[in-house]
């Protein structure tokens, strides 16, 4: 069963920020250009580092083919590791903005008091 290994657990992972995101979180982010921008920023840093991990000609990290849908672009990275790393950085940003939202309402809550 090809994909199932990483692909599946990696579609989740998306499927669930998302959702957090729009029904739980609601920070917002994904309307802000900061958010667009620092992930740029991330694949910035991304490509050339992953590239070289997952070179085929010299490989660090090794993939079973049979747990990825076998897509890799560019250098070889395998297009489920963008939508871990958007997942993982996208759930800490959420996290923190809403953090964030937290602290700054408790603040305001102790001044008004």
């Amino acid at each position: 069963m090809t994909g199932l290994g990483y692909t599946i657990p990696v579609l989740l992972a998306v499927v669930v920020v998302v959702a957090l995101e729009s029904m739980v979180f609601r920070t917002g982010i994904f309307r802000t250009a900061t958010y667009w921008i620092s992930m740029v920023i991330v694949l910035g840093f991304q490509i050339p580092v992953d590239g070289w991990l997952t070179k085929l000609s010299a490989p660090i990290v090794l993939y079973d083919d049979h747990h990825t849908t076998g897509i890799r672009f560019p250098w070889d990275i395998p297009v489920e590791d963008f939508l871990f790393g958007w997942a993982m950085v996208t759930a800490v940003l959420i996290l923190w903005q809403h953090q964030r939202k937290r602290d700054t309402e408790e603040v305001d809550r102790e001044r008004s008091s």
